[in-house]
């Protein structure tokens, strides 16, 4: 299972985090941003509209990615949050350290 990563610029890109971010492909995701933090980029805007499972293995690589790159002022968003996702992130508080957006534009102008 591999994440469509779109480049919006030098620093940012969007992850389509697909139907599932879990103990099953948790590792794929931190390669697939291990590359483009490697490459400058620093904002990673994570859409999660097609999100039916978000587990505690796949919340932790979210956690990695954000400890990698908040040194450089790099931050993590959370655009178009399905409601599977909603209730881990509620239930975890997770929504106080991630910014969450209806849209990926909207977390896009509010990264930039």
């Amino acid at each position: 299972m591999s994440f469509d990563v779109e480049t919006r610029s030098s620093e940012t890109v969007v992850v389509r985090m697909g139907e599932a971010l879990d103990f099953r492909n948790a590792d794929d995701f931190k390669e697939a941003f291990q590359e483009h933090v490697e490459d400058g980029v620093r904002n990673f805007i994570l859409d999660f509209s097609e999100t039916e499972v978000l587990d505690s293995t796949g919340l932790g690589s979210i956690f990695s990615l954000y400890r990698e790159i908040s040194p450089d002022d790099g931050k993590v968003a959370f655009a178009e949050v399905s409601r599977p996702v909603q209730v881990v992130v509620q239930l975890t508080r997770t929504y106080k350290v991630f910014r969450q957006f209806p849209t990926v534009e909207e977390a896009e102008e509010a990264l930039a």
